[in-house]
């Protein structure tokens, strides 16, 4: 019996931190193929290997700054790269029928517009973060949120190395989302970003966000329940990127043949 064609994963970035490791977790990946890469045509690693560029065995496959001809000649590709490429990548995916799955955070409205229409077309797997842990606090913030009134004040703390561009980071917005949810409000009534000068009692029922940056910091996040007497702390501490680009590469497989959709790593891990 002929053995299946192993998924055609296309990176899109593939020369960035992330990029990188990416192509790293796709190679080594059982049923995976490393289908090509692109990155920005000012890039001087235009030209140069994929795999090499990442440390790794030439694989044959040439960075290239054409978006469309990977997107035609992969299965599924997967960029974590910028915000302003989210709408010109997505329009690019519904076009040539390829599944995507998407990590860019610090997304406009309208550059989120542009992957729901895709997702009309094909199916996408969107994302702040990819990591296991991350998506389980989600569940978990969700779930005490519901369970402990406003008399417990909601925090959310996140780190992250010093060239991140977005603040609070999209992980943390996902956090105070679900813990907003679990309330039975919508975050942007009860977000609480930024906090300077002279600024009175806290707001019951606020959801307050703290960032910081710093050196190389992959991510922390927390989630704080503070009342009189006691803090109920949620954690996680990101130590490598390998566990975000696992994720994204078990969200590719997954995508693959699924109808058009907009999907989230809840429904990849099937978490209730």
């Amino acid at each position: 019996m002929a053995r299946a064609r192993d998924t055609q994963v296309g990176i899109i970035g593939c020369g960035g931190r992330m990029g990188r490791m990416l192509v790293q977790t796709v190679i080594v990946r059982e049923g995976m193929d490393l289908g090509g890469g692109t990155e920005a045509p000012s890039s001087p690693l235009i030209g140069l290997d994929c795999a090499e560029v990442a440390g790794l065995t030439p694989s044959g496959r040439p960075i290239t700054d054409d978006a469309r001809s990977l997107l035609e000649s992969v299965d599924v590709a997967i960029d974590f790269t910028i915000a302003a490429n989210a709408g010109p990548h997505a329009r690019l995916a519904a076009e040539t029928g390829t599944a995507l799955v998407f990590g860019t955070t610090g997304l406009s409205d309208d550059q989120q517009a542009e992957i729901v229409r895709a997702a009309t077309r094909v199916p996408i797997v969107q994302a702040p973060n990819f990591s296991l842990g991350v998506n389980l606090l989600l569940v978990l913030a969700e779930k005490v949120a519901a369970s402990l009134n406003d008399d417990y004040d909601i925090e959310i703390l996140e780190m992250h190395h010093r060239h991140k561009v977005d603040a609070p980071s999209g992980t943390a917005l996902a956090l105070g989302q679900a813990a907003a949810k679990g309330r039975g409000r919508r975050l942007e009534s009860v977000a609480q970003t930024v906090r300077d000068g002279h600024t009175g009692p806290r707001r019951r029922g606020d959801i307050g966000f703290a960032t910081l940056r710093g050196g190389d910091v992959v991510g922390e996040h927390a989630v704080m329940f503070a009342t009189e007497g006691e803090t109920v702390s949620l954690t996680h501490q990101a130590r490598s990127r390998a566990v975000f680009a696992t994720g994204a590469a078990h969200a590719a497989a997954w995508c693959v043949g699924r109808p058009a959709g907009l999907y989230s790593m809840r429904d990849v891990l099937a978490i209730d």
